[in-house]
């Protein structure tokens, strides 16, 4: 006999309620690789309110009928953790290195994001062997010319992995052009000599972990101001939270190190 079919919960059907729309069209319409972004972190029974209040035209991604896909990152940093302390600090020129991997759709890609002018979030990214997503390799240079051009003063940079999130992601277009992405079953592994595992061959190890099973957290993603599911955000009475996947989950899992940008984040929301 085969096991019943397990109901989805009911904040994943409010969001696969909404009509659909494909990759082709979300890339010709909201690319975003320069934006504004602001972060929530939700709880999940909080998500079929939302759902409900966008407003109509918001359509979700969906790829052969799949509308949620799992995302891996590996972070990379210094030995001193410069990445993560320029962060800290609220520094304006800071920046983040990453490898991206697609986990259903396939691809991965490195990514350097700085900070650009008005708070703007630069992304910029080529692709990268799957195989090598826990090291940086011969993008080096690549990382190095990027945050050259956006103005961070390096000669070199000794990279190694830090830190790697998993989640689930789903992707809603807006009638306004912006973006929101609703990240659900997070968890944050750290990696390399500190945490000993390796993401390349999928195995946790004798690692650090932290898991935020009963949040999610929403991104907005806009060219400008505030977009329409920011003001919707508002309207329920939620306000954009000081979020990092990547310094959220180092401090998260060494409590250790400084967590003054996302203390209020750590231990009020992610832990309620």
């Amino acid at each position: 006999m085969s096991a019943p079919a397990v109901a989805a919960p009911r904040w994943a059907e409010a969001l696969a309620a909404l009509p659909r729309v494909g990759l082709d069209e979300l890339q010709d319409v909201a690319a975003l690789q320069t934006r504004v972004d602001r972060k929530y972190v939700l709880a999940l029974d909080a998500l079929p309110d939302l759902a409900a209040a966008l407003p109509a035209g918001t359509r979700r991604l969906v790829l052969d009928d799949r509308d949620a896909f799992g995302y891996e990152s590996v972070y990379f940093d210094t030995p001193d953790l410069e990445a993560f302390r320029l962060a800290a600090g609220r520094r304006r020129r800071r920046y983040k290195v990453r490898t991206r991997t697609y986990c259903d759709t396939g691809g991965c890609w490195l990514e350097v994001k700085t900070r650009g002018p008005r708070s703007t979030t630069v992304k910029e990214r080529r692709e990268h062997d799957l195989a090598a997503r826990a090291d940086v390799g011969d993008s080096l240079e690549f990382v190095l010319g990027t945050l050259r051009a956006r103005g961070l003063p390096v000669d070199d940079l000794d990279l190694a992995p830090t830190l790697t999130t998993r989640y689930r992601r789903r992707t809603l277009l807006l009638p306004d052009g912006a973006r929101t992405t609703v990240d659900t079953d997070l968890q944050w592994l750290a990696t390399g000599p500190a945490g000993g595992a390796d993401p390349a061959d999928g195995a946790d190890g004798d690692t650090r972990s932290a898991g935020v099973p009963g949040h999610a957290v929403v991104e907005t993603k806009s060219v400008g101001g505030a977009s329409a599911a920011d003001r919707v955000l508002w309207s329920l009475g939620h306000r954009p939270a000081r979020i990092s996947k990547y310094a959220t989950g180092l401090v998260v899992l060494d409590p250790s190190l400084a967590d003054r940008p996302w203390r209020r984040t750590v231990r009020h929301a992610l832990r309620a």
